[in-house]
């Protein structure tokens, strides 16, 4: 009577974690309720968008004002100083006079010209890399070069 008693009791158990697995399997499919919905929304929603200016759809989104055109210095520090206090590229040092001896006396055009357009076969590339700079920011990068290069 024993093993018969343990067959029934494996039979049991088998059917009981069926109706478990039905139950969790179907308790899967079910629509998610309003709070758990709107926490995935929460989770899924994009951490920003981008919003060009003048575009109406910004929801009223601030355009960043400009404050004016960057200093000479300010342009340096953030777009020249890598290569122009190393030497990088083969780009003259800030204060060595002597690297700079020959660069000055070609004049201030010449000097604006390399700046905003680059010089080829150097490392020196158009603005220096900052795409954001007018070529008076350039302009003003340049002669406070030249000025701490004298």
């Amino acid at each position: 009577m024993r093993a018969g008693l343990i067959e029934d009791l494996i039979v049991i158990i088998r059917y009981a974690l069926g109706l478990v697995a039905m139950i969790l399997a179907l308790g899967a499919t079910a629509e998610p309720t309003e709070q758990q919905r709107a926490a995935i929304e929460e989770r899924l929603k994009p951490i920003g968008e981008v919003c060009l200016q003048g575009d109406s759809d910004c929801g009223g989104a601030a355009v960043a004002a400009s404050s004016g055109p960057r200093s000479g210095e300010d342009v340096y520090n953030a777009a020249c100083m890598a290569c122009h206090t190393t030497g990088a590229g083969g780009a003259p040092v800030l204060g060595d006079v002597a690297a700079w001896a020959d660069r000055i006396a070609k004049g201030n055009d010449a000097l604006y010209a390399s700046g905003v357009n680059g010089v080829p076969g150097t490392g020196m590339i158009a603005k220096g890399g900052c795409m954001s700079c007018s070529d008076e920011e350039v302009a003003a990068a340049v002669d406070y070069m030249v000025a701490g290069s004298q």
